[in-house]
C-alpha cells in the first residue's frame, strides 16, 4: 500500500510540475504573442503614415503639374487671341499692320487724314 501512495503521491507531483510548466509556457506564449501583435500593429501604422505621405506627394506634385499645364494653356489662349485680335484689327483698316509690328501687343489709333 505504500508503494501505491508513493507512486500516486510522484505520479500527483508530476501532474503539479508539469502543470507549474504548462502555466509558465502558456504565459510566455501570450507575451510573445502580445509583443508580436504589437511590433505588426507599429510596422502597419508606420506602412500606414509613410503611404498617407507618399499618396499626399504625389497628389501635391499632379497638382502643381495641372496648374502649370492649365497657366501653359492660358498663355498659349491668350497669345492666340492677341494674334487673332491682331488679324482682325489689321484686317478691318483700323490700325496699319506696319503699326501693329512696331510694338508687339500694342495697338496704336490710326491718325484721322480728315482733321
Amino acid at each position: 500500500m505504500d508503494a501505491l501512495k508513493k507512486g500516486f503521491s510522484m505520479a500527483k507531483e508530476g501532474v503539479v510540475a508539469a502543470a507549474e510548466k504548462t502555466k509558465a509556457g502558456v504565459e510566455e506564449a501570450a507575451a510573445k504573442t502580445k509583443e508580436g501583435v504589437m511590433y505588426v500593429g507599429t510596422k502597419t501604422k508606420e506602412g500606414v503614415v509613410t503611404s498617407v505621405n507618399t499618396v499626399a506627394q504625389k497628389t501635391t506634385e499632379q497638382a502643381n503639374i495641372v496648374g502649370e499645364s492649365a497657366v501653359a494653356g492660358a498663355n498659349q489662349v491668350s497669345e492666340k487671341a492677341v494674334e487673332s485680335l491682331e488679324t482682325v484689327v489689321a484686317s478691318t483698316g483700323l490700325v496699319k499692320p506696319v503699326e501693329l509690328s512696331k510694338q508687339e501687343g500694342a495697338v496704336e489709333q490710326p491718325t484721322d487724314a480728315g482733321q
